[in-house]
């Protein structure tokens, strides 16, 4: 890399944080001098002759040798993430959940615990319980950010501390550094899915955490037209993250690559706009006499607020309601009644979404299951995105008022 911009912990990075979404993990002289990284189609990279070939094998070279193990774009792509998370490597994946789901094969062996909060993704939790358990790994939830309950769950076994922050619908936020202070008390590694959060509003490796994961398809990409996840950490962490993602094979395509590349430059811009819309909604549903309750970590009333305050720089687009007095019918007919939102899954975009969590992400449980997770047919998840914001509360207003 020659003359890339870096960056270091906390406020004292080097450059501004849009200077480095642009500039970041970037070679300032380019193949073919592009203003872009190119994108690199192809599945096999070859050799002049049989002597190159020994010497990259016996000196480790860094180049690329087949797709399955990387990608030239893609490694400007990891470099810039792990300078806006402030980590020292990253690995990338075709999707979050196979980021996830990579970096728990490679952690973890018949025998070994993990302890996550219940709030965690609900396809996360699904995976540690239903496919991990098959092998003998074994998994406790515990109530989101009960720290003492979580204590207690660990023991000799235990390899893995898990949660999301903010977590997804209800937006509960994790106490970053006595999550990371329980890990490293009992030598446990600690991981923090920051998809909500963003390396833009929360950088948990800064507050001891070993891993953060990010599902690059939401606000990293932004756009609602791609797939991705990461994983950013220590080099020596990442190592075998890397490894296994070589054997599973999942990473990502070169288009994907290029357009969260392109995404990114300018993710602060857009960042700004989300956490604007999702604050200034979430003061008109909190006053609204329609709404019974927001879930919302920039709003006072929230049990979290003054540990979102302490760790994150907004509060993202994301907002949760309960309409009061409403069951599942007379809910969606307000997701229905509004003009902006599409109806759909996902987040982070520059469209906003909406959708009744009943019906889009837990269709498949059962009411006690959904309720025993506080998951409510009069629960609706807003992911606002840069829409004007007086546009969205004039259309929430009167969504809410027919």
């Amino acid at each position: 890399m020659t003359n890339e911009p870096t960056a270091s912990k906390g406020s004292k990075d080097s450059v501004g944080f849009s200077t480095l979404c642009v500039h970041g993990g970037e070679d300032r002289v380019k193949p073919c001098y592009s203003m872009t990284d190119p994108i690199f189609c192809t599945a096999t990279y070859t050799f002049e002759n049989t002597a190159s070939l020994i010497e990259y094998v016996t000196k480790k070279l860094p180049r690329e040798e087949y797709g399955r193990y990387g990608n030239p774009t893609e490694k400007v792509l990891e470099r810039k993430l792990a300078a806006l998370e402030g980590g020292e490597a990253c690995v990338t994946f075709a999707t979050g959940m196979a980021a996830i789901v990579c970096y728990l094969i490679a952690k973890l062996k018949a025998g070994d615990e993990i302890v996550l909060f219940d709030e965690c993704y609900h396809r996360t939790r699904q995976f540690c319980t239903a496919v991990l358990g098959r092998f003998g790994i074994v998994t406790h939830q515990i109530p989101a950010c009960d720290y003492e309950k979580m204590e207690a769950a660990i023991n000799k076994r235990t390899k893995l501390l898990i949660s999301e922050s903010p977590t997804n619908p209800h937006q509960s936020v994790v106490d970053l550094e006595r999550f990371a202070a329980l890990g490293k008390k009992y030598g446990v590694e600690t991981l923090i899915d920051a998809t909500l959060a963003t390396p833009y509003n929360m950088r948990p490796l800064e507050y001891g955490i070993d891993c953060v994961l990010h599902s690059c398809t939401k606000y990293l990409g932004g756009h609602n037209d791609l797939l991705g996840g990461a994983i950013i950490g220590r080099e020596e962490t990442i190592e075998m993250v890397r490894k296994m993602r070589g054997i599973m094979g999942c990473g990502n395509s070169p288009h994907a690559i290029y357009l969260l590349l392109r995404g990114l430059k300018t993710f602060e811009l857009r960042m700004q706009r989300h956490n604007e819309n999702g604050l200034a909604l979430a003061r008109f549903l909190e006053s609204h006499p329609r709404v019974e309750k927001v879930y919302y970590p920039g709003l006072e009333s929230h049990r979290d607020h003054a540990v979102a305050k302490r760790y994150m720089r907004g509060f993202g687009g994301l907002v949760t309601f309960l309409v009061k007095d409403a069951d599942a019918h007379a809910t969606a007919r307000i997701v229905d009644a509004v003009k902006i939102p599409r109806i759909g899954p996902s987040l982070g975009g520059v469209e906003s979404l909406i959708e009744q969590p009943i019906y889009m992400s837990y269709h498949d449980y059962t009411p006690e299951e959904r309720r025993a997770v506080g998951i409510y047919d009069n629960m609706i998840r807003v992911a606002c995105g840069i829409e004007n914001t007086a546009d969205l509360i004039a259309d929430f207003a009167q969504a809410l008022e027919k």
